[in-house]
C-alpha cells in the first residue's frame, strides 16, 4: 500500500488539502495517510500527529517570539515524516513552515517525492525563493494560471490546476429559518481562522454591528467560524450584549448562509474567493501590529492585498487595512453598498469577469488529485 504524508500549516490549508484528498480517495483506495492537519482532514479519517493550533502564528513578531518553538516543531515534523517513510510528501500552503520541512525531508531521504500545493506568492514578495524551491520540490500545483511564468522561468516542474474554492458547489437543502429566523437579511462575517486574528478583529466587527443596528433593524449577522474558535467568538458576542449575532461552524450550513447573504465582511484571505464565487458583494479587512505592518510594507511589491484586485489591477473589492480597519469605516462602506444596488451589481459583475479568467474548465481538486496520483 502506498503512503502519503499531508502537511498543512493552518486551517485554510487543511480545508484545501481535504478537498484534494477526498477526490484522491475516490480514484485510489490503496493509500495510507498521516498528516499535520485540522478538522477537515480528520473528518476524512486522517490522523494528525499534533494539533494544528501548535503552529499557527500570525505576524512576524509572533514568529520571532516563537522561533525556538517553531524550529523545534519543524524538526519534530521532519522526524515523524522520515519515520513514516511515505511515497509522497504533500505540502499545502503555509510555505514558511511546510517548505522548510520539505527541504529537510528531501535532504534526509531524496526518494520521497515532494509535491507542493498553493505556490508561494512570489509575485507579491521574495521572488528569489523560486530558485531555491526547485532543489527540493518535485512538482508544484498552481492555483492561478498567471503563476506559471514565475516557475517555468526557473524550469520548476509545475501545473495549473485551479482553485478548489472556485468550484461550483451543490446547493444544500437546509432550512436556515430554523437557524436564523424568518424575514431577516443576512450579513456574513468572517473574523479569521487564527486566534490572534479573531482577538484583533472581533471588537472592531462588533462595533460595526452596533453602528449598523442604529440604522437597520432587520439584519442578522452570522459569524463563520471553525469549530475550535466558535466559543471564543461567542464569548466576544456575549460580552457585547448584541442579540442579532449568530455563529455557524458546519461547512454545509456556512455555504448555505453565504449564498443567502446580502453582503459579506471578511478578513483578507482565501475566504474572499469563496465569497466572490457565491456572487456576494463584500469588503475585506485586515489589521496587524505596527512592527509587523512595517516589515510587510517594506517587502510586499503589490498594490493590493486581495487576489481579485491583484488580478484585475483595480480595487474592485474595498480593502480596509490597518488604520482604515475600524468600525466606522466598515459601517460607512457597507451601508453605502446596501443603499446603492447599482454599486453592488457593478462589483459582482466585475468580480465574475475576473473569476472567469482564474477558473479551470474541470474540477480543480480532481485535477490536483490526478496529478498527485501520478507520483505514487
Amino acid at each position: 500500500m502506498k503512503k502519503i504524508f499531508v502537511l498543512t500549516g493552518e486551517p485554510s490549508g487543511d480545508k484545501l488539502a481535504s478537498k484534494v484528498i477526498n477526490d484522491l480517495k475516490k480514484i485510489n483506495q490503496n493509500i495510507e495517510y498521516l498528516s499535520v492537519g485540522g478538522e477537515h482532514l480528520q473528518s476524512l479519517g486522517i490522523k494528525s500527529i499534533y494539533d494544528l493550533k501548535e503552529i499557527t502564528y500570525l505576524g512576524f513578531t509572533n514568529v520571532i517570539l516563537n522561533i525556538f518553538k517553531i524550529s523545534k516543531k519543524i524538526n519534530e515534523t521532519v522526524k515523524s515524516i522520515i519515520d513514516y517513510d511515505p511515497d509522497v510528501l504533500f505540502t499545502v500552503d503555509s510555505p514558511d513552515f511546510t517548505l522548510r520541512v520539505a527541504e529537510k525531508v528531501k535532504k534526509l531521504n531524496p526518494k520521497i517525492k515532494t509535491i507542493h500545493y498553493v505556490a508561494p506568492q512570489v509575485w507579491v514578495w521574495r521572488e528569489g525563493r523560486v530558485k531555491k524551491i526547485k532543489n527540493f520540490i518535485d512538482h508544484i500545483l498552481l492555483l492561478f494560471n498567471f503563476e506559471k511564468k514565475y516557475f517555468e522561468k526557473e524550469n520548476v516542474s509545475c501545473e495549473f490546476v485551479g482553485h478548489p474554492l472556485l468550484q461550483n458547489k451543490e446547493r444544500s437543502k437546509i432550512d436556515i429559518n430554523q437557524i436564523i429566523g424568518k424575514n431577516k437579511a443576512l450579513i456574513s462575517v468572517f473574523a479569521g481562522s487564527r486566534k490572534s486574528e479573531i482577538i484583533v478583529l472581533m471588537p472592531i466587527l462588533l462595533g460595526f454591528i452596533k453602528l449598523m443596528n442604529e440604522k437597520y433593524t432587520d439584519m442578522t449577522y452570522v459569524f463563520h467560524s471553525t469549530r475550535e474558535y466558535s466559543d471564543l467568538i461567542q464569548s466576544f458576542i456575549n460580552e457585547s450584549g448584541l442579540s442579532n449575532c449568530e455563529i455557524v461552524s458546519d461547512d454545509k450550513i456556512k455555504n448555505h448562509i453565504l449564498q443567502k447573504s446580502v453582503f459579506a465582511v471578511a478578513k483578507s484571505g482565501t475566504v474572499s474567493l469563496e465569497i466572490s464565487n457565491a456572487k456576494i458583494p463584500s469588503i475585506i479587512l485586515y489589521k496587524m501590529g505596527f512592527i509587523n505592518f512595517m516589515i510587510v510594507k517594506s517587502l510586499v511589491k503589490t498594490k493590493y492585498a486581495n487576489i481579485i484586485n491583484f488580478a484585475a489591477n483595480e480595487e474592485i473589492i474595498p480593502e480596509l487595512l490597518q488604520s482604515n480597519c475600524n468600525s466606522k469605516n466598515i459601517f460607512k462602506h457597507v451601508s453605502n453598498f446596501l443603499e446603492d444596488p447599482n454599486k453592488i451589481k457593478e462589483q459582482v459583475n466585475k468580480v465574475q469577469n475576473v473569476l472567469n479568467k482564474l477558473k479551470t474548465n474541470g474540477s480543480s481538486s480532481e485535477l490536483a488529485s490526478l496529478s498527485l496520483n501520478k507520483f505514487l
